[in-house]
């Protein structure tokens, strides 16, 4: 991996300001489909969460009260996500873990010193922010009565009609600067562990070197090193192929299956030699 471009790139665009919104990571352009297969259920957490926050950051921009609707019902989802014991204690080890990587490259004359100070500060910033917070994620948000009224109706279909919740009700006619503004407030407690999450992926999805593969009769299979231990398989296929991957994957072995619509809108495999560009992070 090139570690000097890698920190150059990575420490330009991923300063950490609490007062923006940094649930709005910018998605990579590109004319392929990106396909993420993880291989633990700690990757497999941290990506929910990552979708779950960039629909939050989508949602609170726009001004219908509906989008703020779903906005709080997305709060709620995290907090079901986050609420795992030890969530918040393995984004803290992992925080902590990439920085001891880190800072075993100082004193390599390829790497600029002070780039890595950059990066290795994103990594103590964002472990001071998150371990400062009490509790579990979104703990604070629990003793607010009137959101936790909202959560105990939203699971109940039309459960949050105005005559169930007149309050909510008239809290959605407000203006939508009013509605953002008491958004941002509730979402603030989640933004240390956004910031985190958003850190290690990039981390982690910077890690692995793409390679071009072929998947004679659409089907793939690559058998892993033995001692390395890849958590994340990355994928991207044109779409002008009309293939739809099937991954599955364990600490010895990567499989791919392609798949196809057909005319009974059911998935069917692909009898095709196709291309498509895999990457394992480590």
């Amino acid at each position: 991996m090139h570690w000097r471009c890698w920190c150059v790139s990575w420490v330009g665009t991923s300063g950490y300001d609490a007062s923006s919104n940094i649930f709005h990571e910018a998605d990579e352009i590109s004319t392929v489909i990106l396909y993420e297969y993880p291989f633990n259920e700690r990757i497999r957490t941290y990506l929910r969460l990552e979708h779950l926050f960039r629909r939050l950051g989508e949602l609170v921009d726009r001004e219908g009260p509906t989008d703020h609707h779903y906005a709080i019902t997305t709060i709620f989802e995290i907090m079901d996500v986050g609420s795992r014991a030890d969530l918040k204690t393995d984004v803290l080890k992992d925080l902590e873990k990439q920085k001891h990587v880190l800072n075993g490259y100082r004193g390599n004359p390829a790497i600029s010193e002070s780039v890595l100070d950059k990066v290795t500060g994103q990594l103590e910033i964002c472990f001071l922010a998150l371990s400062n917070l009490p509790g579990k994620v979104g703990q604070s948000l629990t003793e607010n009565d009137w959101l936790m009224s909202i959560r105990s109706r939203v699971g109940i279909p039309g459960g949050t009609c105005e005559f169930d919740l007149p309050a909510y009700y008239a809290w959605q006619q407000l203006p939508a600067a009013m509605r953002q503004q008491d958004l941002q407030r509730w979402v603030a407690p989640l933004v240390p562990l956004a910031e985190s999450i958003r850190v290690l992926l990039r981390l982690l999805r910077d890690s692995g070197a793409p390679q071009k593969v072929v998947a004679p009769a659409g089907q793939y299979q690559q058998t892993l090193p033995q001692g390395r231990t890849f958590q994340l398989l990355r994928l991207r296929i044109d779409p002008a192929l009309g293939l739809i991957p099937e991954i599955s994957g364990n600490r010895l072995m990567v499989s791919v299956r392609l798949m196809r619509h057909e005319g009974d809108d059911r998935l069917h495999a692909s009898s095709d030699n196709s291309a498509f560009e895999l990457t394992l992070c480590a």
